[in-house]
């Protein structure tokens, strides 16, 4: 390949299979030496989410109905894929799922700043693995300035909501391209693969798009 494979990402922080699915796809990346530029694009999984959250098995059994055994099994195989990848999946009886409109505004801005996908993965880390409440924009101001981005700066970019029609613009664009679930993984801005395919799978596409592009 002489040009590097885009590759834009459509997710969730509070989705776990979007980091197993990220990881997964690093991998097989890393493995195939193949040059890439990777875009991460907004998607609310629940944008009514109120401010104070949610306790997440109880959301999980409201949204999808299954009961506390299924969601403890699904648990317990994300946390074995997350081992096997290097990320830790930290859950409790008090994890929460959270409103993430100000997270995807906060990552427009890091995008500005060339810091998009560094942020990305410390919030991932964030909310899996040190239950912080990224709803909060203290928590989130001290995410950014963790990984060096200016912390009075991350306030007032959420404080004032600036970035709020462009998020708002980008999620309905990833819907109106029929995106309903995430993660969802298009390469080269025409080739759609959703969920978390597995490194083998996803080294197999690479492998067949760098065939398409020969």
């Amino acid at each position: 390949m002489t040009e590097p494979l885009k590759i834009d990402i459509i997710s969730d922080v509070m989705c776990p299979w979007c980091i197993i699915g990220y990881r997964q796809l690093a991998t097989a990346l890393e493995a195939s030496g193949t040059p890439h530029e990777i875009q991460w694009h907004p998607f609310e999984l629940n944008p009514q989410m109120p401010p104070e959250g949610q306790n997440t098995r109880e959301h999980i059994m409201e949204k999808y109905g299954s009961t506390p055994e299924q969601s403890e099994q699904s648990r317990q195989q994300m946390k074995a894929l997350g081992d096997s990848l290097g990320f830790d999946f930290a859950w409790s009886e008090d994890s929460r799922m959270h409103n993430t409109f100000n997270t995807h505004q906060l990552l427009h801005w890091a995008n500005t700043q060339g810091r998009m996908h560094d942020l990305k993965q410390e919030l991932f880390k964030a909310h899996f693995t040190d239950q912080r409440n990224l709803s909060d924009i203290t928590v989130l101001a001290d995410v950014a300035g963790e990984i060096g981005l200016d912390r009075a700066e991350t306030v007032a970019v959420l404080e004032d909501q600036r970035y709020a029609q462009e998020v708002r613009s980008a999620e309905q664009f990833w819907q109106q391209q029929g995106i309903t679930g995430v993660p969802a993984v298009v390469f080269d801005r025409k080739h759609l693969v959703t969920g978390a395919q597995g490194v083998e799978n996803y080294t197999s596409i690479l492998t067949q798009l760098a065939e398409m592009r020969d």
